[in-house]
């Protein structure tokens, strides 16, 4: 996906597979269902495997790693003038997510901080729709649509958002769509959803695209200024969630 919000047509993939003792039943299936997955994902993109290698027994005593395939892509970019950026790049530019969000919490970001919970099912994968997004995006990029085009993969829409305003140094108001509750909409890790930016004159442009598509799309509001602003839910200031940002790191070496 990350791939694809810059604009660049995937083409291969290689892969890095680390996992515990395979002589343990759940680590064999663990890897066996990363590599099936894995080739699903290849066969529906269109995408060969040009290498990669295993990392069996990652684990003391009897406590393993977490199952961590690592995938690295490339991709053609036809012209790097018309890359697309994560952060916002405008004031007044609206901003859309493209996608839909479902109550999907399971062995999020959200999950692991505030539940102190890893368990749970993860969000589920539709590779048609992820298909139908990347062709989106590929195009939407090369017919200069987007000013920016940021995944919501870890995090959630507040994340995707949030490291948009701060690679810009702009700031957004917005709310989020549908009924859910706050902590859904906000920290949701539904694939196939992105969160872009358009320029108000090319909105109609995008929408008519995403129709056509068969990609989901809903508005959320617009950049502009020091804020950042979740309506009816909380405000604050791109200096202030860049200073968390920033600082993250540092505090957890020292603590």
């Amino acid at each position: 996906m990350i791939v694809a919000c810059t604009g660049a047509r995937p083409l291969a993939i290689t892969n890095c597979l680390n996992f515990g003792n395979p002589e343990r039943p759940e680590v064999m299936w663990q890897f066996s269902e990363s590599v099936r997955g894995m080739a699903d994902a290849c066969r529906a993109f269109d995408t060969p495997v040009t290498g990669g290698n295993v990392s069996f027994y990652n684990e003391s005593g009897s406590s393993a790693i977490w199952p961590t395939p690592v995938i690295g892509m490339v991709g053609l970019l036809e012209d790097y003038r018309l890359a697309v950026r994560a952060g916002f790049t405008a004031n007044g530019s609206w901003v859309y997510q493209l996608g839909e969000t479902f109550a999907e919490l399971g062995g999020s970001e959200f999950a692991d901080v505030v539940l102190g919970s890893t368990s749970g099912r993860p969000p589920a994968l539709d590779l048609e729709r992820e298909r139908r997004l990347h062709a989106l995006l590929v195009e939407g990029a090369r017919s200069d649509v987007f000013e920016s085009a940021h995944d919501c993969a870890e995090g959630g829409i507040a994340i995707a958002l949030a490291e948009s305003a701060i690679a810009g140094g702009i700031g957004f108001a917005v709310s989020l769509p549908g009924d859910q509750p706050a902590h859904v909409g906000l920290f949701s890790e539904s694939a196939s959803r992105v969160v872009v930016s358009v320029a108000p004159e090319r909105a109609t442009e995008l929408e008519d695209a995403a129709v056509e598509a068969g990609v989901p799309f809903t508005r959320l509001g617009e950049t502009g200024g020091p804020g950042v602003v979740f309506d009816g839910l909380f405000e604050t200031t791109v200096a202030e969630i860049a200073a968390v940002y920033e600082d993250a790191i540092p505090k957890l070496l020292v603590g």
